[in-house]
């Protein structure tokens, strides 16, 4: 998928007769700090450094994504487009980079993380659209957001997958978190998958393909699911 995701970003450039300027891209992690402000609950993958977010800036506008391989990278859109996108890192690049030229062609305007509080907000928010949108589906988390999957809870059956050994196996929430090998068990399982959207990141998108509603949260995917026409929620970033 990430070749798609290259290729429409490629044609959106050309549109706008982009490829052969030579515009910086400037990228760099951010502190947790930088990049969620201070909320009241410490559980967020980033506050334990296990992932950072990437940050791209194109013409003073800002696109970010989350990855757990990040690093500083500067060239130009003809460079991005034109290496190869093999790993975290670059696929990281690539698609804060996209959020960011987006951001600034008014295609997408959520493409900076929300703080503090926001979090929590957004997770009471995504009950309500889960209800008005699905009504009362069983639902597959992939990713662990500790403040969707508490607030999802409440109101949803729901099974949650997550990558890390950390959280695999234990409960939160009173929820088991299942290995990435349970995956298509409980994607099968269920009537609507939510999805974290660093999968274009970790390049696991493609296995969610299962003819089951999805929808994407955060905003590492705001630029690919206006790319690509996926659905995605992100309702406190800016």
């Amino acid at each position: 998928m990430i070749l798609e995701i290259k290729n429409h970003f490629l044609d959106l450039i050309k549109d706008y007769d982009f490829e052969n300027e030579q515009i910086t891209i400037k990228a760099k992690p951010l502190s947790a700090t930088e990049a969620i402000g201070n909320p009241e609950h410490d559980d967020y993958p980033i506050q334990k450094g296990k992932e950072a977010l990437m940050q791209a800036e194109f013409k003073g506008s800002y696109g970010q994504a989350f990855t757990d391989m990040y690093g500083d990278f500067e060239g130009s859109l003809s460079e991005i487009l034109n290496m190869d996108i093999d790993n975290n890192y670059r696929r990281a690049i690539l698609i804060s980079t996209i959020n960011a030229v987006m951001r600034n062609l008014g295609h997408v305007n959520q493409t900076v993380h929300c703080k503090d509080n926001d979090p929590v907000i957004c997770s009471q928010k995504l009950v309500t659209y889960v209800k008005d949108n699905y009504g009362s589906p069983k639902i597959t988390l992939i990713g662990l957001q500790p403040r969707m999957l508490e607030h999802l809870t409440k109101d949803f059956e729901i099974r949650v997958n997550d990558m890390d050994n950390d959280f695999i196996g234990k409960t939160k929430f009173g929820i088991q978190i299942d290995p990435p090998e349970k995956t298509k068990e409980n994607i099968d399982w269920c009537d609507l998958i939510i999805a974290t959207g660093t999968t274009v990141i970790n390049d696991t998108i493609t296995s969610l393909n299962n003819n089951k509603p999805i929808v994407y949260f955060g905003v590492t995917i705001s630029g690919t699911a206006k790319l690509l026409g996926l659905t995605d929620f992100c309702s406190e970033s800016t």
